[in-house]
């Protein structure tokens, strides 16, 4: 009888310790995961965000269902929701290929190439981009698409003005298909998000194909 009824304490005693172990496993499990969900979001607010392209106005730049990430924290931190900035390091230059948010409905991030910052008069005469009263060179502009001779309003002439202080002049790309400055004027510095910088991952959505030799490109 006394060998039985020492096991049981030892057996209650096991039990107890199991249980413990058990619930601390799962405490600091539950607490690295709360971390590194603050960690991802705190990275994603201030300092790398990625987007999906969903049109062509950048072709043949970026390709409808290129995934890249964004460098946030080039332009200065920007707040969330005040959309105030701090802390800049850089200012827009021409060539960038800035995400921001769309100037009519702030529900929307767009995705354009700056042409004109601050002080740089802009203007479009039959599709040729004018910048402070000279005409830009195509070899300049390797990057611009065009695919339609016919002009075609805003889209085509435009102009000129001069961008204000703290703003830019965007458009994209695929010139004779965006939806850019040309139709809805210049871009506050507090509405960019970040400067684009590198594809992670593409696929053609249509057919589901990996672009595997656009995984890892610069973008520029």
């Amino acid at each position: 009888m006394s060998a039985t009824g020492a096991r049981k304490p030892r057996a209650a005693e096991a039990t107890a310790g199991s249980g413990t172990k058990t619930k601390s496993a799962f405490r600091e499990y539950a607490e690295a995961l709360i971390v590194a969900l603050a960690l991802a979001l705190f990275i994603r607010t201030f300092f790398v965000q990625a987007f999906k392209i969903p049109s062509g106005s950048m072709l043949p730049t970026l390709q409808i269902g290129d995934h890249l990430l964004v460098n946030k924290i080039l332009y200065g931190i920007r707040v969330p929701v005040l959309g105030t900035r701090y802390l800049s390091f850089f200012e827009p230059e021409r060539g960038d290929i800035v995400v921001f948010v769309y100037p009519e409905d702030h529900e929307k991030d767009f995705i354009k190439r700056v042409v004109g910052v601050p002080g740089d008069v802009i203007e479009i005469r039959r599709k040729q981009l004018y910048r402070n009263g000279k005409p830009v060179d195509r070899s300049d502009e390797p990057y611009a698409h065009y695919t339609k001779e016919i002009e075609a309003g805003a889209r085509d002439n435009w102009g000129p003005q001069t961008v204000p202080p703290g703003q830019v002049f965007v458009m994209g790309d695929n010139r004779d298909h965006s939806f850019d400055s040309r139709f809805w004027g210049f871009v506050p510095f507090e509405y960019i998000k970040g400067k684009a910088f590198i594809i992670y991952w593409s696929w053609d959505g249509v057919d589901t194909w990996v672009r595997w030799s656009r995984i890892g490109s610069l973008v520029h």
